[in-house]
């Protein structure tokens, strides 16, 4: 029976909200007390950077960008690559993908909430914040890039927040929800997710004193990657959802991401071997960024493995889901996304960050690895995103469960 829709009716779907959140078997309590924990760490690291300032990480003036913007550079592509389940489910009518469509923007929320954490802890002081705060600090909007960065990471956070939390309303009620609220949100969605991932690649292209960033392949070669490891994350979620919860997966629904996820990491390996082919074919001055990541320089090459590393299982992830042995089972599934997705966060987070200000534009060379205090930052980051993504999954996926059972 369907409700009409009153303060009343919001009041009980939150209410059956945090009920929902509360309550569970004992394993989903444990996992939730985990989470606390790994936000507790992050807490107790930004309390000792609250004191000490960005002199409690190993960041310095020429390595002014390190593991916070290098995390946040990889989950600005995990949030666009929403956009790889929407595109198919309301531009071509994939019922399959319209599924777990929900799932995705989830995911890109809780995304979006640890990309815009890792900017404010990479500020220093929070003092540092009101910059950025729209009428009250100085944004220079538009000449600054920065500012465009700001506006449409908020814009794409409020798209994948509103949409869903209005069709799962809705759907709690026992109701359909009405095209014309939010299918127009829907299609700006489309261009805004690529918009958000483009704005911050030419965030460093547009730096000519950098000539690692300096590259007309930075911009398509984030969105290649944002659509092979987003996607893959979100199979990774699906994973679980299906071995946890009543909500299952059909797997074709998997087979499809793997598809969309082997489509785009070929592309960007291809695009990855031609900045390689430019930087060695002729090396010249402005090759010494790549030098220092692939080969080391003046005997700094803490990054060699790393690099070497990530390419390596990049490749291996790649090859493993095109191949894709039995496919029924899915036995090289999971270790093939796990292999692709971190290959990707190495390569596109540390190995881009860092070798982009080293050396610096007077040819100073330092070493640069992440200090305690970032890593427990970073920690309890990823904890609050987990969390994020947990309490709006799990309330979803239950109306979700419960509409689709009344249909039929």
């Amino acid at each position: 029976m369907k409700k009409e829709t009153t303060p009343k009716n919001l009041i009980s779907f939150i209410k059956d909200t945090l009920l929902w959140n509360l309550s569970g078997s004992i394993g989903y309590q444990i996992y939730l007390c985990i989470l606390v924990c790994l936000m507790l760490t992050g807490v107790y690291g930004y309390v000792i950077q609250f004191k000490l300032g960005l002199s409690a990480t190993n960041m310095s003036n020429i390595v002014s960008w390190g593991f916070y913007i290098s995390n946040f550079t990889f989950l600005v592509g995990v949030a666009a690559a929403a956009v790889m389940l929407i595109l198919p489910s309301y531009i071509f009518n994939d019922k399959d993908l319209h599924k777990v469509v929900i799932i995705g923007e989830v995911v890109a929320v809780g995304s979006l909430v640890m990309c815009m954490t890792f900017v404010f802890v990479d500020l220093g002081r929070p003092l540092q914040f009101w910059h950025l705060v729209p009428g009250i600090g100085q944004l220079n909007f538009p000449s600054s890039l920065l500012s465009w960065d700001i506006l449409v990471l908020n814009g794409y956070l409020a798209l994948n927040a509103l949409i869903p939390a209005y069709i799962v309303f809705c759907h709690y009620q026992g109701k359909e929800p009405v095209g014309k609220y939010y299918k127009p949100f829907i299609f700006i969605s489309i261009g805004w997710a690529v918009a958000i991932h483009m704005v911050t690649a030419f965030l460093y292209q547009g730096l000519p004193a950098r000539p690692f960033w300096n590259n007309p392949l930075m911009g398509p070669r984030f969105l290649a990657s944002a659509f092979a490891a987003g996607p893959a994350i979100i199979s990774l979620v699906l994973h679980v959802v299906n071995s946890t919860t009543d909500y299952k997966i059909d797997n074709k629904i998997f087979n499809k991401l793997r598809i969309i996820i082997v489509s785009a990491a070929v592309i960007n390996l291809l695009m990855l071997f031609s900045e390689i082919f430019k930087e060695f074919y002729f090396p010249t001055h402005h090759s010494q960024s790549a030098i220092y990541l692939f080969f080391g320089l003046e005997g700094h090459n803490s990054l060699v493995p790393w690099i070497w590393t990530a390419i390596s299982i990049n490749v291996l992830g790649t090859l493993m889901l095109a191949f894709n042995p039995f496919r029924e089972r899915q036995v090289f599934l999971m270790p093939a996304l796990v292999l692709l997705i971190v290959g990707i966060w190495i390569e596109k987070g540390i190995g881009l960050i860092v070798p982009g200000l080293v050396p610096s534009p007077m040819g100073e060379i330092i070493s640069y690895s992440p200090s305690n205090v970032e890593l427990f930052i970073t920690i309890g980051v990823v904890g609050l995103g987990m969390f994020v993504v947990t309490i709006l999954l799990k309330p979803a996926l239950i109306i979700e469960k419960r509409y689709e059972d009344m249909d039929i």
